[in-house]
């Protein structure tokens, strides 16, 4: 971990963040062949009725177009969640829209969920599933879906359509599906966070997914740090009376506050959802609240700042059942998934 946090802070944060995303991840696929057959770590995890192989996922963002789910496996994530994958394809935001803060271990993304689209993603994933037959194995499919940037978010029968897509073509091949109403970066989104506007889109995917798989799929919501209190609760009562499977906590946030990087390296990032270490706190406190409200069994998946296996174990013990990474992983390096999946079985 020490040969990669020095290669990281001297050579990796003087390339670009996203070509080196790119770069990373292409030799990560590269060695998907050998990574596949490594041992999963840690102790497998009954939630939502699937027996995932730990505790640890990758959130969404790092595979958005479903393009190295097994070679992500055998880094020792239990799970893989990938997208957010929109209806529509889309390019996304104009680069630079990829930031880091090296000082606080943070990313301030402004991606605007570039991907492929449902239709380019389904068919990956149908290749996928031909190529891998019956053998099983590789990590837990999480598919997050999300509203495609065109889609005017004041048209309540054209957001539902939009998600429907995702889902009509997604779910068959998801172990889960998330709903994601909560990234800063697509205008718009966070207001679909509103229980009015939640209840109907949720059920809308709730009854898509159940129309085209023979099992049903859990569902869950992915949503934002920044929500105040009370907010929080309406989406866990909502959660609870519409028999949602669990909840995502957190996505970025859009504050900057207690930052130790300098003015200048945070005003050049500009806007965008801030991940990794500075968001421990908040992401906790939502965990906490929503575990407050929701019965035990619900699942509840923690997110945000989880950097070492004392954040993971904080983390389950304020009432999270699964854990996801995407930063910490950025900045700890290929081990990240393994030392978190082994430090919590001991």
């Amino acid at each position: 971990m020490r040969a990669y946090r020095a290669l990281f802070d001297k050579v990796l944060t003087k390339t670009d963040p996203e070509r080196a995303h790119q770069q990373a991840f292409a030799a990560i696929r590269a060695a998907g062949p050998a990574l596949s057959r490594t041992r999963t770590p840690g102790s497998p995890v009954h939630a939502m009725g699937l027996t995932f192989p730990n505790v640890i996922g990758l959130a969404a963002g790092f595979d958005k177009n479903a393009v190295g789910i097994d070679a992500l496996g055998g880094l020792g994530f239990g799970h893989v969640e990938i997208g957010t994958v929109t209806g529509e394809g889309q390019p996304g935001n104009p680069a630079p829209r990829l930031f880091r803060l090296p000082a606080d271990r943070a990313v301030i993304n402004r991606m605007g969920f570039n991907n492929d689209g449902a239709e380019a993603v389904a068919a990956r994933l149908a290749s996928r599933l031909e190529r891998r037959g019956t053998a099983g194995g590789g990590p837990i499919l999480g598919i997050n879906i999300g509203k495609t940037k065109l889609v005017p978010e004041d048209d309540q029968a054209a957001v539902e359509a939009d998600y429907a897509k995702s889902a009509r073509l997604l779910a068959p091949y998801a172990d889960y599906l998330v709903v994601n109403v909560s990234s800063p970066n697509t205008p718009g989104l966070r207001s679909l966070q509103s229980v009015e506007k939640l209840q109907p889109l949720l059920e809308h995917v709730r009854s898509i997914a159940d129309q085209v798989t023979k099992h049903r799929v859990p569902l869950l919501v992915k949503i934002a740090p920044d929500l105040a209190d009370s907010d929080v609760v309406e989406v866990a009562d909502l959660a609870t009376a519409i028999g949602l499977d669990g909840i995502i906590a957190t996505n970025t946030t859009i504050g900057r506050e207690h930052l130790v990087s300098s003015p200048a390296e945070i005003s050049a990032a500009g806007a965008g959802g801030l991940s990794g270490a500075p968001l421990k706190s908040r992401a906790l406190d939502v965990l906490r609240l929503l575990r407050s409200r929701v019965s035990p069994e619900m699942t509840l998946v923690g997110v945000g700042g989880i950097t070492t296996v004392e954040d993971a174990r904080e983390r389950l013990a304020a009432g999270a059942d699964l854990l996801q990474g995407y930063t910490g992983f950025i900045y700890e390096g290929p081990l990240y998934a393994r030392r978190i999946a082994n430090g919590v079985a001991r």
